[in-house]
Formats: C-alpha cells, sequence, structure tokens
C-alpha cells in the first residue's frame, strides 16, 4: 500500500479533492472492459495539468509506486488495470477539443476526448476522422493512441497510427516532450510521434494530440450480403479486392453472432444463414454508383442469396450499428463475455474461422466470430460463466489454440485491442527472437524505475 505520507504529498500536488480513496472509488477504478481481469488500486488521481502530472511522474519515481493512465476503461486487454502499489490517473476530464485546422486539416484534442464526439465535430465543417473503434461513442482518443485502434474503417482508411500527426507528452520520469508537428513531410531524427503510438501507456502520457483530418466523402452506400457459407463470403471478400475495390467497410458476422444480433437489435436478419457481410464504399458519387454495381455480382456468383442496399441513410446507419451491437449482443447470452482479438492475413480468413469453429468444438464451447473481412482481423469470442472454474479452463486452452493457429497462418496476436495483461503470456511464448528482448531495453531506458503501467506488454 502507498503510505499516507506519500497521499498527503499527492493532494499537495492536485488538490485534496481531486485525490479518491474511498474503497468505492477504488473498486470503481479496479476493472476495464477486460473479463475476469481485476486489481484495486489504493487510489484515483486527477490532475489538470501538465505541470501537475509531471510532478505526479516524479514522485512516483521518488517513492517508487506505479501510476496508470485511464481513459473510459474500454480497454480488452487489461491495459488498465491496477498493480500493486498503484494509482489510476484519470484523465477522461481531458476531453476539450482545442483547435480544427481547415488549412492544414488537423485537430488538435486533449486526450479524453470521446471518439464519436470528434467525429461530428470535424463533419460538421466537413472534414472527416476515419478511425472508429467499436466503442468509439465512449472511448477516448487518449486510449485508441495508446492501442492504436483499428475500426470498421481501417480497410480503406488504415488505423489510428495513420492519423497521428503529433502528441505532447509526458515522459516516465516527468520530462515533458513534443512530438512531431503539421507538417506533412518531417524525416528530421527518430520518428519518435510512432514509438509512443500503441505503447499501451507504458512509455509517457499524453496530454495533446495532433490528428491528421481528410475531406469528407461526398457519398456512401451500405450493403448487406446474405451467405449459407462462411467460405462463400471469405471468397467474395478475395474477390471484392481482386477487382481492384476498396470499400471504406468490409464486416462479416458468423451465424452465432448473427443470431444474438437479430435477438438484440431487431432489424430483419435472417438468424438461418451461415455468415454475412457488411459492405460501405465512400467517395465521389460516381465512383460510390460503380463499385456498388461491381460488388452485387460479385456476392452473387459467390452463393449470395441476397443483397440488400440502405436506401436511407438512417438505415445505413441502423446497419452499422448493428454491426457495433455485436460484443454487447453475444454478451446477453452468458454471464461471461471473452472478446478476443487475432490477426491473420485476409486469403486465410476462411481457413481461420473454420479452425475457430473447431477448436469451440473440440473444448465444447460457446462461441461466436465476427471482425474485419477487409483486413483479416477476427474477434473470437466466448460466451461463458466464470464462475465454470472447468469450463474457464477449457476457455484458456481454446484461445491459446487459436492464437497458435493464426501465429501458423502467418498472422499475429493482436490486430487492434493490444497486448496488456489478458495477452502477455503468449507474446513472451511466442514472440520473435529479439523483439521482446528489444522492448525491455527500451522500457528500462526510457522508465528505468518502472512506474508507467508495469507489467503490461511483458515483465521487466
Amino acid at each position: 500500500m502507498i503510505n499516507t505520507n506519500v497521499m498527503k504529498r499527492l493532494e499537495s500536488i492536485v488538490g485534496k479533492n481531486n485525490v479518491h480513496s474511498s474503497q468505492e472509488d477504488r473498486i470503481a477504478y479496479s476493472y476495464d472492459g477486460t473479463p475476469v481481469l481485476d486489481s484495486l488500486p489504493d487510489a484515483a488521481v486527477r490532475a489538470h495539468s501538465v505541470e501537475e502530472i509531471s510532478k505526479i511522474l516524479q514522485l512516483a519515481n521518488e517513492e517508487k509506486f506505479a501510476v496508470i493512465p485511464r481513459g473510459s476503461g474500454t480497454g480488452l486487454s487489461g491495459g488498465s488495470i491496477p498493480t500493486k502499489d498503484s494509482i489510476i490517473l484519470l484523465m477522461n476530464h481531458w476531453d476539450k477539443i482545442i483547435e480544427i485546422d481547415r488549412e492544414n486539416l488537423t485537430a488538435l484534442v486533449e486526450p479524453g476526448v470521446i471518439t464519436a464526439d470528434l467525429h461530428n465535430k470535424v463533419e460538421k465543417v466537413g472534414l472527416f476522422y476515419p478511425p472508429d473503434p467499436g466503442s468509439m461513442n465512449i472511448c477516448t482518443i487518449g486510449g485508441n493512441v495508446a492501442e492504436n485502434a483499428g475500426g470498421l474503417r481501417g480497410l480503406k482508411y488504415g488505423v489510428t497510427k495513420n492519423y497521428v500527426m503529433g502528441i505532447e507528452a509526458v515522459l516516465a520520469n516527468g520530462e515533458v516532450v513534443n512530438l512531431g508537428g503539421k507538417n506533412v513531410k518531417d524525416v528530421a531524427g527518430y520518428n519518435l510521434k510512432d514509438f509512443l503510438v500503441g505503447s499501451e501507456g507504458t512509455i509517457a502520457i499524453f496530454t495533446q494530440i495532433l490528428l491528421k483530418l481528410i475531406p469528407k466523402p461526398q457519398a456512401q452506400k451500405t450493403m448487406l450480403a446474405y451467405f449459407r457459407h462462411m467460405t462463400d463470403a471469405a471468397q467474395t471478400v478475395s474477390d471484392i479486392i481482386a477487382a481492384h475495390i476498396i470499400p471504406a467497410t468490409l464486416e462479416f458476422l458468423d451465424q452465432a453472432t448473427i443470431q444474438c444480433v437479430e435477438d438484440f437489435a431487431r432489424i430483419g436478419l435472417p438468424k438461418d444463414i451461415g455468415a454475412l457481410l457488411l459492405i460501405e464504399v465512400d467517395g465521389h458519387p460516381a465512383q460510390v454508383a460503380d463499385e456498388t454495381e461491381q460488388i452485387i455480382p460479385i456476392a452473387r456468383k459467390n452463393g449470395a442469396s441476397e443483397v440488400k442496399i440502405a436506401s436511407t441513410e438512417k438505415e445505413a446507419n441502423d446497419l452499422k450499428t448493428a454491426r457495433r451491437s455485436a460484443f454487447a449482443a453475444l454478451a446477453r447470452a452468458k454471464p461471461t463475455t471473452i472478446l478476443e482479438d487475432a490477426t491473420v492475413p485476409r486469403s486465410q480468413l476462411a481457413p481461420m474461422v473454420d479452425k475457430i469453429q473447431r477448436i469451440a468444438k473440440k473444448y465444447q464451447i460457446r462461441m461466436g466470430v465476427f471482425g474485419h473481412a477487409g483486413d483479416g482481423n477476427l474477434h473470437p469470442t466466448a460466451l461463458t460463466d466464470e464462475r465454470d472454474i472447468d469450463e474457464m479452463k477449457r476457455v484458456e486452452q481454446a484461445f491459446e489454440e487459436i492464437f497458435r493457429e493464426a501465429l501458423d497462418l502467418g498472422g499475429t496476436l493482436t490486430g487492434e485491442h493490444g497486448i496488456g495483461l489478458a495477452k502477455k503470456r503468449y507474446l513472451e511464448k511466442w514472440s520473435s527472437s529479439g523483439e521482446k528482448e528489444l522492448m525491455q531495453k527500451l522500457k528500462k531506458v526510457l522508465d528505468p524505475n518502472n512506474v508507467l503501467n508495469p507489467g503490461k506488454i511483458f515483465d521487466t
């Protein structure tokens, strides 16, 4: 436990009202969006300036306690779970959109800005911020940058790292750095900005983030294609890409997920199909019309029983909202829902889905699968009950086999959720030669006392 004297020094930095150490507060910040994992912090602290954060980190180095940065707590890899002798540093109140620069196509934001709020703000002036994680209505930009979050539009537009132009951050020793800027080209020295993206709160605490914006697409068209078999849906994905069409969104749901989504959202999805694709193309109206006309016959050639085109913007948004609700829909089925994240080359999408289904059957686990078909990012989701010790052991064995199969197909352990605590053991077991050791060396140099989010990604 952090001693009383240190608590008083924290209060002297941020004010007594900004240090929350009651049992209720400690419980409230003992977990994030990751199931099963939890641990009590010694306190939750709200800082209101860069200087206060710097002083907190200096104190942490002096007194050897850990600082765990936290946004909305929606992470799915245990990235904001407290460790022993730690405080949670709350950042969700850092929620100002400081500037939207229409000349340079940038937005300067604080890390607590909700992703969907930024979408709405920039679209009102004809601009576009593409990254759209499934939790965009509650997750924060700072968390997105820390995890290098993806989303439904990742196939065409890329992920968070493709839109980060600059970062103001406080390093583990309390030093404040400004990296990057509004220059489109900048190769002056090491690319330190990109090093921080995806660092999962283990290297620095973000205080301002400069994001690239693009012009808002003039038109879009959203479609649903129904298939009897997942292999037919996967072949459709391959054929769409081979036709040199890059949709903004190319998502899939398997039968188990479709059934749960329809029970939850009630938008008229047929519950007897094997898979569906949610497809959205955007851009110039003529391009959108042309690509739509090409996609429909490709889907039908591969056995699509029906291709539905949204006729209104509301209908299109309802279809996308239904896809975003997949996790919530599956979570209604059993007390514990474990949403995982593995990525394979998109040519291996159908084989990987088949392997997941076979593994689920082998271990007698109820599992739904959905994800980003266009970039091979799958979300196998186990529906279980953490009180059932025997089943939880089988779930753990099933996921270890799933990750091993993904790696054997040329894939990776995570496409967008991060390693955190949840996958640390897999990274340590299967990381390539020298990879973990190099990360450990970098962490040791930048955080010699291991005060920033220790124990995440790897052990030091």
